[in-house]
């Protein structure tokens, strides 16, 4: 024995106390023995010192040895008593093991040497009862842990038998079925739902069951205590006993509702984002191409117009140049239509009142499409919104002619109305401000537009049309200008009842539409202009317009050389118009340069497309005014006088 077991032994009587000590160290050498006669010394020693194990004979001088019993306990009721006794009395012992004694011993030779194994046996099963107490103590805990854990989780859990009689429920579930527990306990789903869903619940309990494993699928449940409707995702598991028989099945539902309903706006913004980067991907390339574009259609519409100028009139020449002239300004306004749907115009805004519009647009449409479509027009505003007047009729143009095309087949009916409307906090949409709208709604009865594909519409290139009937760009063109001018726009739309689609585009405070005020006489000067630009043909037309208005031109292909000739001539000219993108020197840099020689010389900037200037970016640098390429004849001679007059009334004031 590696630990000596300490032994406290009462006994008034030395000749027994001999006997016991002789049997332990003999027999036995892993005893501690500390010996008391009477009651004090007893207690003392007890109170003073730890016991493994007490031994007391049954009649002791001033008490009983089952007064020692009460004793012990009072002081720890784990430490065993043996009672040595010298009568082998059986009612002796079955009293004193009903009052709480681990066993006895009678003194008498034989029994005494046999008390080592005696005390061995009670304090090992004195340890097998503390350990089993101990374990009943740990499972009670576990068990309430288990549960406090089961009832504060929030989700629903629930035990249930092979027949889908419910076993055990946690508060969770109580919810949903609007039942307690012991109201919940022995019933089945049957109890509680209809049968669709008890028969639903059911089907999934024995799927699990069968499979042997968890299975998982997304119900949507309404709680029977306060309506509350969500997603759950439940998880049911097959349960076995220790013997591996199937005893039910485990549920476990969580509430995925805010779950769904953030993977989902994921999912849009991703979308979105897509988008974004598509658009700004197709607007650079859009950027690109506009700009080496318009330098051309500069010299086709320029050369169109100074040819025309000197054709005879009524000739097939003047109607031939009449045609290349016209396809160069709708080749101008295809350019910024791409530059619409990329959001890269910089066009000029201006109020604009939507009622005569939107008539002019539908006067226009009923002129060629088909008898069988109704126009119905519901015109109740005359508010003006801002927005570059040719974009705003294109817009309608195209969303017309596509209800149109979609009822070329059938017949129906074209739907236009256009309303104020106030849109509060409330009812905001996504990516809009509270305030006052114009709403166009443009609908239409004809086939409607797949659900698969209608968040795809707008999408540039995009198109449902057969190869050679449309390019996919007229709602991109459309969502452009919407955006452009700070609106939204919508689309609804049910298989087989038509489509609508919805514009609101916020109302302008300026109430005064404007209006283009062309004008066949062009005003004209006799100034001198050096007029700058790196394309040879664009510098030569420039020159031959300029000259053809009155005034005196001095033409340069080289920004550096334009530069040299005007250090040394710079009181010789009254303005200057120069390119912006050209090597060595762009425009702005050059018109920089310009300015530090004479502060005061007006400069005309021109650009087929830049995204690095703009109108008020030029202002600022002291430029006077920001043409973009291709610049008609018209413009030119307007945008020209202007720049003169505003410097000549300087120099004067």
């Amino acid at each position: 024995m590696n630990t000596l077991i300490r032994i406290l032994y009462i006994d008034d009587y030395e000749l027994d106390r001999e006997l016991v000590r002789d049997a332990l160290e003999k027999e036995h050498g892993g005893f501690l023995l500390t010996e008391a006669s009477n009651r004090q010394a007893f207690e003392a020693l007890l109170k003073n010192h730890d016991f493994d194990v007490i031994l007391s004979d049954f009649n002791i001088a001033g008490f009983e040895g089952l007064q020692v019993l009460e004793i012990v306990r009072a002081h720890d009721v784990r430490i065993p008593v043996i009672i040595v006794t010298g009568t082998g009395s059986e009612e002796i012992a079955v009293k004193a093991l009903k009052q709480g004694a681990s066993d006895y011993v009678i003194k008498r030779p034989q029994h005494i040497r046999k008390l080592p194994q005696t005390i061995l046996a009670v304090l090992e099963k004195q340890a097998l009862v503390v350990e089993r107490i101990q374990a009943e103590k740990a499972l009670v805990q576990s068990e309430s842990h288990l549960r406090l854990l089961v009832d504060t989780i929030p989700d629903l859990i629930w035990l249930k038998d092979q027949n889908g009689v419910y076993l055990s429920c946690n508060p969770m579930f109580e919810r949903f079925f609007g039942a307690k527990e012991s109201e919940i306990a022995g019933k089945t789903d049957y109890d509680f739902v209809d049968r669709d869903l008890a028969d639903f619940f059911r089907a999934n309990d024995r799927k699990a069951m069968a499979a042997n494993k968890p299975s998982k699928n997304e119900e949507e449940l309404i709680f029977a205590d306060n309506g509350y409707q969500g997603l759950f995702e439940t998880v049911k598991t097959p349960m076995r006993d220790s013997d591996g028989k199937l005893i039910g099945v485990l549920g476990i539902a969580r509430d995925i509702t805010e779950l769904r309903k953030a993977e989902n706006e994921k999912l849009r913004l991703e979308r979105q984002l897509k988008h974004a980067q598509k658009m700004e991907s197709i607007g650079n390339l859009a950027g690109g191409i506009a700009h080496d574009f318009n330098n051309i259609l500069s010299s086709v519409i320029g050369f169109s117009e100074l040819a025309l100028d000197e054709v005879e009139k009524g000739t097939n020449l003047e109607e031939n140049l009449q045609e290349v002239y016209a396809a160069g300004k709708r080749a101008k306004e295809l350019v910024k239509q791409i530059l619409a749907f990329a959001r890269q115009s910089d066009e000029t805004m201006h109020p604009i009142e939507m009622g005569p519009v939107a008539r002019e647009v539908l006067k226009f449409i009923r002129s060629f499409i088909p008898a069988t479509i109704e126009i119905r027009q519901t015109i109740t505003t005359d508010s003006l919104i801002m927005g570059n007047p040719t974009q705003i009729h294109q817009m309608l143009m195209n969303l017309c002619t596509n209800a149109a095309q979609a009822m070329e087949e059938t017949g129906g009916v074209l739907d236009v109305s256009l309303k104020d409307v106030c849109i509060d906090k409330d009812t905001l949409p996504v990516g809009m401000n509270p305030g006052e709208y114009i709403e166009i709604k443009v609908s239409d009865t004809g086939p409607g537009i797949d659900p698969d594909i209608i968040e795809l519409i707008f999408e540039p290139y995009f198109t449902t049309k057969a190869p050679g009937e449309g390019t996919g760009m007229g709602l991109a063109v459309v969502h452009g200008i919407v955006d452009a001018c700070g609106g939204r726009i919508s689309v609804d739309s049910t298989l087989g009842k038509g489509a609508v689609f919805t514009i609101r585009l916020p109302i302008a405070e300026n109430r005064k539409a404007h209006h283009d005020n062309d004008s066949e006489a062009f005003p004209s000067g006799t100034e001198s202009i050096l007029f700058v630009d790196d394309e040879a043909p664009i510098a030569r037309m420039g020159r031959q317009i300029l000259e053809s208005l009155g005034y005196q031109v001095t033409t340069r292909t080289s920004s550096i050389e334009a530069l040299e000739l005007f250090r040394v001539e710079y009181h010789h000219f009254d303005l200057v118009i120069t390119d912006m993108t050209m090597p060595n020197l762009t425009g702005d840099k050059l018109s920089a340069e310009l300015m530090k020689i004479r502060r005061d010389i007006p400069i005309i900037l021109c650009t087929g497309y830049s995204r690095k200037i703009s109108g008020d970016a030029v202002l600022k640098m002291g430029i006077k005014a920001l043409a973009y390429k291709p610049i008609v004849k018209a413009d030119l001679a307007r945008t020209v006088r202007q720049v003169l007059d505003e410097a000549n009334t300087s120099k004067h004031s």
